[in-house]
């Protein structure tokens, strides 16, 4: 299947395919971006979301090779660090990241997640460029993730959607959300009550400020309707909401069965190594359709390892991979009333996407402070 290029960095077009083949490689400088550089030229948009949907398709094309992840983990500090990759079949750059969560960060007023990336020549194997986004663009790329499943499976009507987790990626997910589906509330809940009251008072204005800058782009003035944010327990938030998204490090399921409704559509990211468990089994095993962003990984770990291992689910049960939704082989929601599940354990062409955007975006505004291969002074 032929696929537009949203992916390639500006101005890399020439490094692929028989005219540069003519020519022998050179090297070239590396390129260090910021954090603060990144966010200037990298934010929740259509043509971000794009990019993440298009790299799903071609993963579901097989024109994408994942490998597996790499763990590690840091009990005494309820740490661990993953590092994950793809090459993207015909791009010119892949992407290697590395990515920490340390959740006793709090305690020192710390973030929990930090990690960088890494920008590959897929012609020479040099590194092209390093970004130390801090976790910035793994939180971009994983809400966008989110709003890719809602898209096609939550319901086109939403008034309430539900937050379980007021953390960065809590915000991230709700942000993100408004690109495929207008809301008029939000519930959240959170083990800490300080961090439900920070995540009440600051999502009105982040959102706002979202829709300003999108309607703004569009040509618009960037007036929207306020959002209204209120706490909630876990019950009264997932019966009262069309969408729920999880987003925890919890080892102990949040979501029952029981509180399930017609119509409802539950995305959970928080659950991605075998330990972590944001949803009871019965969850999945009362959902009318199933989804996941990449089957060996979600069979391993997380909701659909654990709905598995205590029989909530059968192993023939069918499950759409998000790429499948994105290249429209497979159908999303087809009645108002079902019950919709995906559980998501963040993929490696997603990193390669939005690292190769990042890129892009960069070098067209010439950011970034350029090292020699080889050498010690910086341009």
């Amino acid at each position: 299947m032929p696929h537009d290029t949203p992916l390639m960095p500006a101005g890399a077009a020439g490094s692929s395919g028989a005219d540069a083949d003519a020519d022998a490689p050179r090297l070239e400088p590396i390129v260090v971006l910021t954090e603060r550089e990144i966010r200037s030229v990298v934010a929740l948009d259509l043509q971000a979301l794009a990019a993440i949907e298009d790299a799903f398709t071609r993963l579901a094309d097989g024109q994408a090779d994942v490998p597996p992840i790499v763990g590690l983990f840091v009990p005494g500090r309820r740490g661990e660090v993953d590092v994950k990759a793809a090459y993207i079949h015909g791009l010119p750059s892949l992407a290697v990241k590395i990515a920490s969560g340390f959740f006793d960060n709090s305690l020192w007023g710390l973030p929990s997640g930090s990690g960088l990336m890494v920008v590959l020549s897929t012609r020479t194997g040099f590194p092209q460029a390093i970004l130390l986004d801090n976790g910035y663009l793994t939180d971009v790329r994983t809400a966008l993730a989110g709003a890719a499943a809602a898209k096609y499976l939550a319901p086109e009507r939403v008034r309430t959607v539900g937050v379980i987790g007021a953390g960065t990626q809590g915000r991230y997910q709700a942000r993100a959300l408004r690109l495929v589906r207008r809301f008029e509330r939000v519930l959240v809940y959170d083990h800490s009550p300080a961090a439900v009251d920070a995540y009440v008072s600051e999502l009105p204005g982040l959102l706002k400020a979202d829709d300003a800058r999108l309607t703004s782009t569009a040509g618009g003035d960037g007036s929207r309707e306020d959002i209204v944010v209120g706490p909630a327990d876990p019950e009264t938030l997932v019966r009262e909401s069309d969408v729920v998204i999880t987003c925890t490090p919890s080892h102990q399921p949040i979501v029952r069965a029981e509180w399930l409704h017609p119509g409802l559509h539950i995305t959970a990211i928080g659950a991605d190594i075998p330990e972590k468990q944001e949803l009871q089994g019965e969850v999945l095993g009362r959902a009318n359709r199933l989804a996941c962003d990449l089957k060996t990984q979600c069979f391993a770990r997380g909701e659909f390892y654990h709905a598995m291992t205590t029989g909530a689910i059968g192993a023939d049960v069918p499950v759409a991979e998000l790429g499948e939704l994105t290249s429209r082989r497979t159908h999303g929601r087809e009645r108002a009333d079902e019950i919709t599940v995906c559980a998501l354990t963040g993929v490696g062409v997603q990193d390669t996407a939005i690292a190769l955007l990042a890129f892009g975006r960069a070098a067209a505004a010439r950011l970034g402070t350029r090292f020699p291969v080889g050498g010690d002074s910086a341009s």
